[in-house]
């Protein structure tokens, strides 16, 4: 009996953006759910409880993109969103809002203090991370135009 080569098969699955990502919420549970689905996807995910947590832990490590919640102790996730929109060096990070806000008004302040992308719990796991690397992606390709 002979045995062929192994030829390598193309992989049709899009490219995994390994990513350093912060996920700020009072909810232990949902936090959880978020970060576990991100590092299921190989991305490193930490989590932080409160809005001067998020911000503290973000200027001292720079991830590559930050999940609010717009309710939280401290400082809410509009009020550090608009911090970072303000603060040289993090204007840019990319900012998704994961929140049980489920009103129009909630999505469009949060849009309008500079939000990249707003999703509302509960959520799909799989919808998240998708969404997530979405974001990624073209904030990716905003960087290399610069």
């Amino acid at each position: 009996m002979s045995r062929g080569l192994g030829v390598p098969r193309l992989s049709t699955t899009k490219v995994q953006l390994v990513a350093r990502i912060i996920i700020a919420d009072d909810d232990e549970i949902m936090g959880q759910i978020a970060c576990d689905a991100l590092v299921a996807h190989g991305h490193g995910a930490g989590l932080v409880g409160d809005g001067t947590d998020a911000l503290r832990v973000v200027k001292a490590k720079r991830p590559d993109l930050l999940v609010l919640d717009c309710n939280m102790p401290g400082l809410s996730g509009v009020l550090v969103l608009r911090e970072l929109r303000n603060t040289i060096g993090l204007a840019d990070l990319p900012v998704m809002m994961l929140t049980g806000r489920r009103g129009a008004k909630d999505e469009e302040l949060a849009m309008f203090a500079g939000a990249d992308d707003y999703m509302r719990k509960p959520f799909d796991p799989e919808e998240f991370v998708f969404r997530v690397e979405e974001l990624l992606t073209k904030h990716k390709a905003r960087a290399a135009v610069r």
